[in-house]
């Protein structure tokens, strides 16, 4: 029997008649009303052929915004490479951490192992989202929180005190103990595997506890062991195990020789690192919500025991002001932001202008940052680390200076160069040492935080 033909495919009269449809009329109008600006032939002719970006970089943006700084770091390192993995916070957190360390020990250069970090983030990611699973096998599947949880179990990114978390427990080691692997550079497979794993776990987790009532979270963290052990078996196979100890020998910039031996990565952090990680804090700029006031993400975490997620939220002022301090004193700055929002890779440059999208389709954008946040059109996508700032006469920032972790390819040899005016609009979060800070914002970060559900958009950086 044939299908009827009103029921798939009503008859052109009716969606003519149809108040929430298209008509051909207004095709019609679309195109006459295109076709009337000869603007939109010179635009399609370009874009037709071409990407957007870089075709529609602001030339005068990038002029207006050179790759010089009042303010810079000292020293640097060579910039890295995540390539095809969203490890950027931990590649910033590492970039950061290694500067103090290019002053203490003299040496050309130094760089951290991310895939260390990475290995124990993947364990400990799992750890946390079958935790999770237990603490919500009594809700419905297709509960939201549930569901969200499910959607990502244990993705590439982070947040900083995600970061804290692992370094303070794991420790860090130089990378040529633990250098990339394939599956670290491109983790798109191995993020499949442990993620289609962890789902079916969840759903052992969640049946066990079903059919077994009187089971205990005790018996169900008993089957959670077995579980984490393949878990550690897809990251030993695809990145390679873990160094346990390591002997760190190695020339000063004047030729002097120095070894460090049998150093546990623990050990390494603590004596050679001399960075106290908890004392560092995140700051945000979140104008939904009310400032001086202290949040927390619900269900987000890597290491169960580790500390809490924890942002300050501030007017954009304070972060700016806080952020220069600290360049100025010869600190470096880990920051989350949209990196996606106004970027002219080619020439490295962060600025509202510097796609010239009015020009080509004659379009403004007209949502201010918190409405940005509120329709999901912006959120933390990206960390880096400021290593530099502009400012004028008065002090005032005019543009900062990023390293990123794209490699050399991008910008100013990876270097990026990012407007003052990107800045508020487009950064949310800066990490600095509260001894640095004044003493009644110090007296902020004691309050109890407000609770923000999984999906909001302060959490993002960890998606």
């Amino acid at each position: 029997m044939g299908l009827q033909q009103t029921k798939l495919y009503p008859p052109s009269d009716a969606i003519a008649d149809d108040p929430t449809a298209i008509s051909l009329g207004d095709v019609e109008d679309f195109q006459n009303i295109f076709e009337s600006d000869p603007r939109n032939r010179l635009a399609s002719n370009v874009l037709v052929e071409n990407p957007m970006v870089p075709t529609l970089e602001n030339r005068k943006a990038v002029l207006d915004l050179p790759h010089v700084f009042s303010e810079k770091l000292e020293l640097e390192g060579k910039v890295t490479n995540q390539k095809k993995s969203g490890r950027c916070w931990i590649f910033a957190g590492l970039n950061a951490l290694r500067i103090p360390m290019l002053a203490e020990y003299k040496v050309e250069d130094l760089e951290l192992s991310q895939p260390y970090v990475f290995f124990f983030d993947k364990l400990e990611k799992s750890n946390w989202f079958l935790e999770s699973m237990i603490e919500l096998r009594d809700k419905p599947v297709d509960d939201r929180t549930v569901s969200f949880l499910l959607s990502d179990p244990a993705q590439d990114g982070g947040q900083w005190d995600m970061f804290v978390a692992l370094v303070e427990k794991y420790g860090v080691v130089p990378k040529r103990f633990y250098p990339e692997s394939y599956h670290t550079s491109n983790t798109n497979e191995l993020n499949r595997l442990v993620k289609k794993k962890l789902r079916d776990y969840a759903m052992e987790l969640r049946q066990y506890a079903a059919e077994h009532p009187e089971a205990t979270v005790e018996d169900l963290r008993t089957q959670k062991s077995g579980m984490l052990q393949q878990i550690y078996k897809f990251l030993a196979i695809t990145m390679g195990e873990p160094p346990k100890s390591f002997d760190w020998n190695y020339r000063d910039k004047d030729g002097a020789y120095h070894s460090h031996s049998n150093l546990t990565p623990l050990q390494f952090y603590r004596e050679h690192v001399k960075v106290h990680l908890p004392d560092y804090v995140s700051i945000v700029n979140d104008p939904r919500n009310e400032y001086r006031q202290t949040y927390t993400v619900e269900y987000l975490g890597n290491v169960k025991g580790g500390p809490m997620i924890r942002h300050l939220n501030l007017d954009v002022e304070h972060l700016k002001q806080f952020a220069a301090d600290a360049i100025k004193s010869g600190k470096p700055v880990w920051f989350g932001c949209d990196v996606g929002q106004f970027l002219a890779r080619r020439s490295g440059l962060l600025d509202p202008e510097a796609i010239d999208y009015h020009s080509a389709f004659g379009v403004e954008f007209t949502m201010n940052k918190a409405q940005r946040l509120e329709y999901r059109e912006s959120l933390m996508t990206h960390a880096m680390m400021l290593s530099g700032v502009h400012l004028d006469d008065a002090g005032k920032p005019i543009r900062w200076r990023i390293e990123n972790s794209w490699g050399e390819d991008h910008g100013e040899k990876g270097f990026l160069c990012m407007s003052d005016q990107w800045f508020e609009e487009y950064l949310y979060q800066i990490v600095v040492n509260k001894h640095d800070l004044p003493e009644d914002i110090v007296e902020l970060l004691d309050k109890e935080p407000v609770v923000l559900p999984p999906w909001d958009p302060m959490g993002s950086l960890a998606n």
